[in-house]
């Protein structure tokens, strides 16, 4: 990404920061080169406006990865276990009683951090970001090269891939403007 972007090649400096913050999301110095790069575009949209529920369900849920949230469930499966042993060796029934609610406790985070974990894979796996390699693309209404234009991207502007028919994919932007663009004008960031 950093050699692209010394290149002044846009595109190419974007696909490899995304790529590079789909394997460390929380990474400063990479959304910081990101955003650099992101100032070189010409596209600018304005996301959708959230609700204040939808804003704490992404911060929640994107507060760890959904490998580190699996981490911690199977870290509380194992204090729930502990917890338990305790409860079931300890003799004062002070001790029983603080064993029963740290493994009960334990038990409900673990369920917690993966329902988390599911949640946020199920969100990894659905989305299928994009980037546009083309200097100017025309994005249409329909998939064939004959339909109207719907609008007009310019390279390095990221997309999400909502469908695909024969050798085009329908597009949505950050904006919620959807339209179709030939498969070969747009490099997909998750092509692992």
């Amino acid at each position: 990404g950093n050699c692209y972007y010394k290149l002044n090649q846009i595109a190419p400096s974007i696909y490899y920061y995304e790529k590079a913050l789909l394997l460390k999301p929380n990474d400063r110095e990479i959304k910081n080169n990101l955003s650099y790069a992101q100032n070189m575009t010409l596209d600018a949209f304005e996301p959708l406006p959230e609700t204040s529920l939808s804003k704490l369900y992404k911060n929640i849920t994107r507060l760890l990865s959904f490998d580190q949230w699996s981490y911690a469930a199977v870290l509380f499966v194992f204090l729930f276990i502990l917890a338990y042993l305790l409860f079931y060796y300890l003799r004062y029934s002070t001790q029983k009683r603080i064993a029963f609610i740290a493994s009960i406790t334990s038990f409900f985070i673990a369920v917690f951090c993966f329902v988390l974990a599911l949640i946020q894979f199920r969100d990894f796996k659905a989305e299928m970001p994009a980037i546009v390699f083309s200097e100017e693309l025309i994005v249409k209404s329909e998939p064939n090269n004959r339909s109207s234009q719907a609008f007009l991207l310019h390279e390095g502007t990221k997309v999400y891939v909502l469908d695909e028919l024969d050798d085009w994919k329908k597009i949505e932007l950050k904006d919620g403007k959807t339209g179709w663009v030939p498969s070969n004008e747009i490099k997909l960031l998750k092509d692992f």
